[in-house]
């Protein structure tokens, strides 16, 4: 005997008896709930998210497109909502409340549970923001605008963002909202995902955020890093702007993590991803022509053709009491050797005053050289050299700086009369 045929009501029934076996324990929403899930389909108006629940819950896609109208998210991607209609076919989630109205309770439910709301900053007041959350005056005080400190709020007029809910009074008439609140929240999920790779040597991009005195910040995705003055470049920087601007992407290297309460602090180096440039060693007792760089407590920093270095104030042959500041300017030309150079760090040490004792040494070598031979030959070539004559009048100037080997002796005078006694000659009595 063929058993009865099974009614639609009866199969439905032994579907989604299936579905919650195979998903075990299926959970029942809330509304108002926070719900995790991962996206498994993307249609033309909804993107459906697996949230654990006897059926596929429902996105709006509009929420989830950007400004071209390009969908955020794929397939795979996890998502964290609001469940705002827990009865609906499929259960209607909200990435932010308040996009299409927002009443008390959906306030309350969203203060309680941490979900976001969605508001559109109306004016930038002092103190703060004033926010229209779904037809609800809020305000976001300036402290909680950004992770820093906003320096303008009126930039952020016309502009909508999420926003948490830290404060509800007065049934619904003094709503006080936190932006900076799921920024942190965003910040350490980004965090969380590039710790690994953050990683002390590991080579990554980034783009440059802003520039102080000090350095760079450099966003690597999501976290922001910093780079230091001297990690810029192999030369000395004076401006982090000599080097790069706001919106490059640079290449980086890490050299530091360390997690704060604030965060993690990534230390970076653009340097270490560029090869050193191969400056050629000065020889020894080479005198350099050098440039004044800046002044410092302790001498002032040149360049030479050789590479950058200091010239402590001892080496600058400077009176007592004398300003190197004013003696030596920026720009200011001076010849140098250098007295020492750290070959692992690449620094010199350079001295002004050892200038004219490498001179000497090179003068007297010279002339040692030169009167090696003998005869007039020799400091004929001395002459020559030093004076710049021709060879003829190098051997005159010998010539007549030595004297002749044949010469007559010219005699003594001596005194009239006297029978040859040279003048000034007192003979003794015997």
């Amino acid at each position: 005997m063929l058993p009865a045929p099974m009614s639609k009501e009866d199969f439905a029934s032994l579907m989604e008896a299936s579905v919650k076996a195979g998903k075990g324990t299926a959970r029942r929403l809330k509304n108002g709930e926070v719900v995790e899930g991962v996206v498994v389909q993307v249609s033309g108006d909804s993107v459906f998210v697996d949230v654990g629940a006897t059926k596929e819950a429902r996105v709006p896609r509009l929420e989830l497109e950007d400004r071209e109208g390009n969908v955020r998210v794929k397939v795979g991607d996890r998502l964290r909502a609001t469940v705002v209609d827990q009865n609906a076919d499929s259960p209607l989630l909200a990435i932010a409340l308040g996009k299409g109205g927002i009443d008390l309770s959906q306030l309350e439910s969203a203060r309680g549970s941490g979900a976001p709301v969605s508001g559109k900053v109306t004016k930038a007041v002092k103190g703060g923001l004033e926010v229209d959350v779904g037809g609800v005056r809020a305000f976001c005080p300036a402290s909680q605008v950004e992770l820093g400190y906003a320096a303008d709020l009126a930039v952020y007029e016309g502009q909508t963002f999420e926003f948490k809910v830290i404060e509800l009074k007065d049934g619904g008439r003094s709503v006080v909202l936190s932006r900076r609140a799921l920024l942190e929240v965003e910040r350490r999920a980004k965090e969380d995902a590039l710790r690994e790779s953050l990683t002390v040597g590991a080579d990554l991009e980034g783009n440059v955020v802003s520039l102080s005195r000090h350095g760079a910040i450099v966003d690597v995705g999501g976290v922001d890093g910093f780079v230091h003055i001297s990690e810029l470049a192999h030369r000395r920087v004076e401006r982090p702007d000599d080097v790069v601007n706001v919106g490059d992407r640079v290449a980086l290297r890490v050299l530091g993590v360390e997690q704060s309460d604030k965060g993690l602090r990534v230390k970076l180096s653009m340097k270490a991803r560029v090869d050193a440039p191969q400056t050629p060693a000065p020889a020894v007792d080479e005198v350099l022509t050098a440039v004044v760089v800046k002044s410092t407590g302790g001498g002032i920093i040149v360049s030479t053709p050789k590479g950058e270095g200091l010239v402590p104030h001892s080496e600058l042959g400077l009176p007592p009491g004398s300003d190197h500041r004013r003696a030596y300017p920026a720009g200011r030309e001076l010849k140098v050797v250098v007295v020492e150079r750290d070959a692992s760090r690449g620094r010199l040490r350079f001295s002004a005053v050892g200038v004219a004792r490498v001179e000497e040494r090179q003068n007297y070598r010279e002339f040692g050289s030169a009167g090696a031979g003998s005869g007039l030959g020799s400091l004929g070539d001395v002459f020559r050299k030093k004076l710049g004559l021709s060879e003829a009048a190098a051997a005159d100037a010998a010539a007549a700086d030595a004297p002749a080997a044949d010469a007559p002796a010219e005699p003594e005078p001596r005194a009239p009369g006297t029978g040859g006694d040279p003048v000034g000659v007192v003979r003794r009595k015997r």
